[in-house]
């Protein structure tokens, strides 16, 4: 079982990503609502794997990615996006994310990402 941290300013997407990921087996030890608040709970809880949001306040999810990268080359960051972010998308995966998932979540393509990321 993965713990993992939901990084997203939408209560309602964080409750539907929690959902999907407890009916596949896995832990969220932590959630963050904007990119400061996810550096943080990252460096305090150490999880398995992140998704991220990339579009929040505060601090977007391309600048909280550089900074766990930053502080765990091997950190697992699954970037969120909603359709039509190709640029960042294009950002993420150069700064280091492991993989994407766009909204809306489809239940299949959610396990099957976190299950590869944590190989």
């Amino acid at each position: 079982m993965a713990k993992l941290l939901i990084v997203d300013d939408s209560k309602t997407s964080r409750k539907i990503l929690r959902n999907l990921l407890e009916t596949n087996g896995h832990e969220i030890i932590g959630e963050a609502v904007n990119g400061k608040e996810a550096i943080s709970q990252f460096e305090k809880l150490k999880p398995d794997a992140v998704t991220m949001d990339i579009t929040m306040p505060i601090m977007d999810g391309i600048e909280a990615l550089k900074h766990i990268i930053a502080l765990d080359k091997n950190a697992k960051v699954v970037m969120v996006t909603a359709a039509g972010q190709k640029t960042k998308m294009v950002d993420a995966i150069k700064y280091g994310a492991a993989e994407f998932l766009t909204k809306p979540f489809e239940s299949e393509r959610i396990s099957e990402v976190i299950n590869k990321v944590l190989g």
